[in-house]
Formats: structure tokens, sequence, C-alpha cells
């Protein structure tokens, strides 16, 4: 190797300006007591113009007394393990390595020092520049070099696992206590989340670890971004920009056409919502990072894609399952089981033991089986067999719960006794909704026939009224298509639910105005629409979007969503569900008056396509 036209291995060191004694001496005086050129020899170290050829002396003589750096030295460690080695020449860099390999073998006492200074390299440095006591500019440092800084960051890793078989197990609590906050940049975020789903390449122990804490991180992101909030401010950046388009247009038309030059477009990948960019951004690395571990060369690897799958299973038991009302990270899973089929058939099954199982908590419970309704409605790659199959699961359970509770004291209407059984109705209807016409296209004899093999009607009229208490869009639009096929009259049954239930007076408003709880499951969609945009483009091939049918659907004003008392709802009858007001089902006259409407002939089908893999 040579160095400035020099053979590196084969010539003394470099003459360099230096004060003090060297490091072996130095040593050997501060333990007598003589702490002069100790402090000396600090000073020098961190010296903001250091040059390499300095950086190279100082680490051999280091290296030539590392037995000699006990816990006394602890400082002095530290501020050589903070020079700048990361963008210097490579011989600095493995200079640097070679020390640190020496120093983590023969004094272990400074594992987690070495470690803490190598994940704090994990981020972009921060670029500030101040006038006074006021930071004017705070920013990223976008240095080309950063690739290959990340890289010499990850040897030093692999050097330090190989040297200290427990390197695992003390990684793992810096690299949460090093996570970024959520509220930095989304560069950031981006790059330390990628290098520490790099680590678990050489490190694959942590890998589950690393995915309950990147995980728990998203998630937090997540939840503090509504759906609501996140489409009002899409809403209002597009009228924005078009009106600054429409502007400029006004006053730049003769300008571009005598230029020859079209206007540049704005950017439409960036979301509006701030967290959602964050969000968008660590969703877009943690699916990159699902398919690079589970194909090789563009070719599904069974064994590694298996071995992901538990380890991202075990993290949606304990972190996504019990979380309410998230929007996206769940789409992760969704994504890994539209490798292979037997991954999404091995999901639904996991959520169906989760839901019938009586040791589980009925909130579980509760959210295995919206998880499972909402999975077999949007997941474009399930077949129909498989939907089927789920259905003739969850329909004789819910008959055999009904047996349980006929001459029971508590067969009568309540969430809190029964919420598994409400959840799993509301589960089939969902999935009625979207399913029906796949399940009974090709042949309609037989499809008809199934749908009445699964006596739905005995479900719907139950004394545990599972109308009364499912979102009244999926009662109304279950209504409509159970009807057209002649497999349940629900009408009298919501009508009469209607008349039953009371308003709630909103005390904290005053006046008249009055609701009532249009969702007392507290229920919501884990699939429903996704609204990242960059790494949505992953998730749209995969995905079933509503279709509106218009051969069964009530003509009723539509309504803005946003303003809804329920954001659970569907993306499906938006506005036919009134919001604010008593919960209103369609009648059996208003579904007749739609019949006779014009619009209601020749509505397209569902497209239920599975896409090839």
């Amino acid at each position: 190797m040579e160095v400035d036209g020099r053979e590196f291995l084969n010539t003394p060191p470099m003459k360099t300006v230096r004060f003090g004694d060297y490091v072996a001496n130095t040593l050997a005086k501060f333990k007598k007591g003589d702490k002069g050129d100790y402090e000396l020899l600090k000073h020098q170290l961190t010296d903001p113009d250091i040059k390499d050829a300095q950086i190279i002396n100082w680490l051999q003589e280091f290296r030539a007394c590392v037995t000699q750096l006990n816990k006394d030295h602890e400082q002095l460690i530290y501020v050589v393990l903070r020079l700048p080695w990361l963008g210097r020449s490579q011989a600095v860099v493995d200079e640097y390595l070679s020390f640190l390999s020496n120093l983590v073998s023969a004094q272990t006492v400074y594992l987690r020092t070495c470690l803490k200074i190598v994940v704090s390299n994990f981020t972009p440095a921060r670029v500030r520049i101040r006038e006074g006591d006021v930071d004017i500019s705070d920013s990223d440092d976008d240095d080309e070099n950063l690739p290959r800084n990340f890289e010499h960051c990850h040897q030093a890793l692999q050097i330090i696992s190989r040297y200290v078989p427990s390197t695992s197990r003390f990684l793992m609590p810096i690299l949460t206590d090093h996570f970024p906050f959520v509220q930095k940049s989304s560069r950031t975020l981006e790059c330390y989340v990628h290098n520490l789903l790099r680590i678990t390449v050489y490190i694959p122990t942590l890998r589950r670890d690393m995915l309950e804490l990147l995980i728990s991180k998203m998630l937090t992101l997540d939840v503090s971004a509504s759906r609501v909030e996140i489409e009002d401010m899409e809403e209002n950046a597009e009228q924005k920009s078009d009106e600054a388009s429409q502007d400029e247009c006004l006053f730049d038309m003769d300008e571009d056409t005598d230029s020859g030059l079209a206007p540049t477009p704005p950017d439409c990948t960036a979301m509006a919502h701030p967290v959602a960019e964050r969000l968008d951004t660590l969703m877009g690395v943690l699916l990159a990072f699902i398919k690079d571990v589970c194909h090789q060369n563009a070719v599904l690897e069974l064994e590694r894609t298996k071995a992901l799958y538990r380890d991202l299973l075990a993290v949606f038991d304990k972190l996504i399952l019990p979380t309410h009302a998230s929007c996206h990270v769940q789409y992760c899973v969704f994504y890994l089981c539209s490798f292979r089929l037997g991954l999404a058939e091995a999901f639904l099954d996991h959520l169906w033991k989760q839901l019938q199982s009586p040791s589980q908590p009925s909130v579980l419970r509760q959210a295995a089986a919206g998880y499972m309704g909402s999975f077999l409605a949007r997941a474009k790659f399930l077949p129909v067999p498989t939907v089927r199959a789920c259905l003739d699961l969850l329909v004789p359970w819910l008959h055999l719960y009904i047996d349980s509770q006929d001459a029971s004291s508590r067969s009568f209407c309540d969430v809190t006794l029964h919420g598994p059984f409400y959840a799993a109705c509301q589960a089939i209807f969902y999935t009625m909704v979207f399913r029906h016409r796949a399940l009974v296209e090709g042949n309609m004899k037989k499809g008809l026939a199934y749908l009445q093999s699964l006596n739905l009607e005995r479900i719907v009229m139950c004394q545990l009224n599972p109308l009364k208490v499912c979102l009244p869009a999926i009662t109304n639009m279950f209504a409509a298509i159970t009807r057209k096929y002649q497999l349940v009259f629900c009408y009298t049954i919501i009508e009469r639910n209607n008349r039953s239930t009371l308003p709630v007076i909103r005390s904290s408003v005053g006046g008249n105005s009055v609701s009532a709880n249009t969702n007392p499951l507290d229920s919501f969609f884990p699939f429903d629409p996704y609204l990242l945009k960059r790494s949505g483009k992953l998730i749209e091939p995969l995905y079933q979007v509503w279709e509106e049918p218009s051969d069964y659907m009530v003509d009723a004003p539509k309504k803005d969503i946003r303003k809804a008392s329920v954001e659970e709802e569907d993306d499906f009858l938006q506005g036919e569900t009134p919001q604010m007001d008593t919960v209103m089902g369609m009648t059996p006259g208003s579904f007749e008056a739609h019949l006779r409407s014009p619009s209601s002939v020749g509505s397209p089908p569902l497209a239920f396509l599975q896409r090839p893999f």
C-alpha cells in the first residue's frame, strides 16, 4: 500500500510537528503523577487542523501500548476514538480500524465506548451557521462521501463483533438510545434506519429487536398523523398548487412562449403533512429492506422469507395489533404476504387463532377480527378459495356462539359482553361487501348456493342483534347486497334499531345539538386506502380499491367524509350514513325508489384480480 508515493508498511512514520513526549513515555509519567504531557497530548489530539499523517502516527503509538490503556485512561481513549477518521484517506481508515480491533480485544472495558462512537456516525452531520447567539441555518450535511463513511462504520462494527462475540448484547441498547427523535428531518431518520437494518445482514440475531425498535418509532409517527389530517393537508396543498400554477400561467405565458420552454411542474411526490413525509420515507426504507431480504436475483428465497415473516409476525403481535387506529405501518405485513399465497394464508390463520382464543383479551380478539376482515377485503392477491375458506371458519364459529348464548341470561345486545362476536360479524359483512361478486361470478347458481349455505339470516336475526352494533355504512351496504341475492332481509331490523337508538346530548357544545354513537365497537379498518405517495407505489398493484356499484346502492346526497364524527368509516359509502345525527338505515321504500332510478342500471363489476407473482 502506497501513501503519497511511499510504501506504507515498509517505511518509518512520517515526521510531523508535535509537542511533548511519545505516548508510551507520557503514560509512564502519568502513572507517576506527572500530568503535563498527558494534558498536552489530549489537546493535540483535539486539534481541528490535524493532518492525516499525524493521525496515523498517533494511532500507531497507541496501538503499541494498548495493554496500558486501562480504565484510568478513559478520557484519553474517548479523545482518541473521536479522531476525525471518516472522510480521510484509506490509510487513516485502515489504521483506525486496526487500533479499534486491538483496543476491544485487549481492553473489553471500552467496548461500549467504541460502539457508541461508531453508532454516533450513523446520521449526517449537522451544519450550523450562527449569527451571535442565533442559529440562522441548521441543516443536514450533504456530504458526497456519506455512503463511504457509512460503509466504514459497518466495517468497524463487523471488526468489533468478530473480536467480541457478545457485541450484540451491548449494541442493541446503544442503537435504541441513539435513535433520532421522530421530529428530526426525513434525511436523518432515513440514514439511521438504513444503517440500523444493514446491521442485520452481519448480525442476524438482532433482526427481530431491530424491527421492534423501528416499528415502535414508526407507530409513534403513524398515530400522530391521522388520516383526516393527512387528507386535509394534501387537499389544501393541491389547491394552493393549482392557484399558483394559474397565476404563473397568467404572468409568464408570453415569456414561456418566446423561450419555447415548458414550465417545470412542481414536485408531487412529497407529502404536505410533515409527519406523513417522515413516515413515507421510513416506510420506503422498510419495504425495500423486506424485498431485498426475501429476493435473491429477483427470485424469492423461501427460507429467508419465512424467517423474516416469523420475525415480523412477532413484532406485529407485540406492537401493531394492540395499536389502535394506525394507518400505514401494518402494510409491511401486507406487503410481505403478497410475495407468496402461503404467507397470506398463514397470516389469516394466525389472526383466526387470535380471534377464537378465549385466553386473549377481548380488545385484541376484536382487533384480530378487524385485521382479518380488512385483509380479506383489500388484498387483491387473495384468490376466491382462500376467501371462502376464511368464511367457512368465521360463519360456523358465529353459529356456535349463538347456540351457546341462546339459553344464557346474557343473550342480549351488549358490546362489553360480546365484543369479539360483533367484530367477527362486522368482518364477515365487510368481506361480503367487497367480495360478493367474486364469490358468485363464474357460476351464479353454485355461488348463490354457497352464500345460502352460510345461513346469514340466523346471524342477522339473532337476539344479539349485530346490525345494531356494526358500522352503519357496512350494515347498509350489506343489507343492499343480501337483498339483491335474496339471502336475508335486513331493513326491518335496521328500522327497529333506528327507532330504539337514543341520541346522546353533547353537553360540551351546548344547545340542542345531539348525536348518536355510530361506532360502539370503536372499530377501524387497518387496510383502509394507503395515503403515502412514494412508498404507496409498492402497495398500489396489490390493493383492491373500492369501486362503487350503482345497481343496489341508495341514492343519497354526498357529504364530506372528513366532517364525520366517525373517522374509521371506509372509503366506500361516503356520506351514505348520516354522521352527526341518529343512525339512519336504508329502508325498503328507499331501496325500491333507487331501483326505479335511471342511474341504477349497468354498473361496472368490482375488479377482483389476482396479481401474478
